[in-house]
């Protein structure tokens, strides 16, 4: 069986990048590892009306908290046989996204913290009614919301498929999202996390042996 290990943070902290970095590492030693990225938006129906919802379309169903964190745990319990294959058959799956960020992003725009009712919800919804994968570790890629604001920025400038949705947009939400992420890190919710700072270069081997191969 291998190892779930999920990146969490805001947009435009790295956290492709340092999936990419992991990735190659373990492959340098001859382990194998599978990747994923949360929302599917082009793998999932949930995922892609989330998408429509953050673009304004189907009515006020992108102003509904819960209304759209349902369609996000959906995306996830779609893939979760998908996941539990591949930790069958890899050293190490890689998740960019996972149920941290439902809670997180939630919890943030209903102005609440870690230990608010929504993120209590979510607990419920995705992980003892879904029964999704648990992770063996979390890695929340820590930047400070204005870096992680100027680089999603720049993304959506050079990259044409790279636009950022009204949430990503939001500085405001996107900093009270980093408050909610660190609390959620600091009380090892649900699983182990581990905080690497993403304002700086990631040492990749350093990580992959003290917390990615366990």
């Amino acid at each position: 069986m291998g190892r779930l290990i999920v990146i969490e943070g805001l947009d435009g902290a790295g956290k492709r990048t340092l999936s990419r970095g992991i990735t190659e590492e373990l492959t340098a030693r001859g382990r194998t590892a599978a990747t994923a990225a949360f929302p599917r938006y082009t793998e999932d129906v949930h995922a892609e009306l989330v998408a429509e919802a953050l673009r304004g379309q189907h009515g006020d169903l992108g102003s509904s908290v819960h209304g759209m964190a349902v369609l996000y745990a959906l995306d996830r319990r779609g893939a979760a046989d998908s996941l539990r294959a591949d930790l069958d058959t890899h050293d190490v799956v890689l998740l960019d996204r996972y149920v941290a960020s439902n809670a997180a992003y939630g919890a943030a725009r209903l102005h609440q913290g870690a230990d608010g009712d929504f993120v209590s919800w979510i607990r419920d919804l995705e992980i003892t009614r879904f029964g999704l994968p648990e992770p063996d570790l979390q890695i929340l890629l820590r930047v400070p919301a204005e870096v992680a604001s100027g680089r999603a920025e720049h993304r959506e400038r050079t990259e044409s498929d790279r636009r950022r949705d009204r949430f990503e947009s939001d500085t405001p939400l996107q900093q009270r999202c980093a408050e909610v992420y660190a609390e959620l890190a600091e009380s090892g919710w649900w699983t182990p996390w581990v905080v690497v700072d993403g304002a700086t270069d990631v040492d990749f081997g350093a990580l992959v042996d003290e917390h990615v191969l366990g």
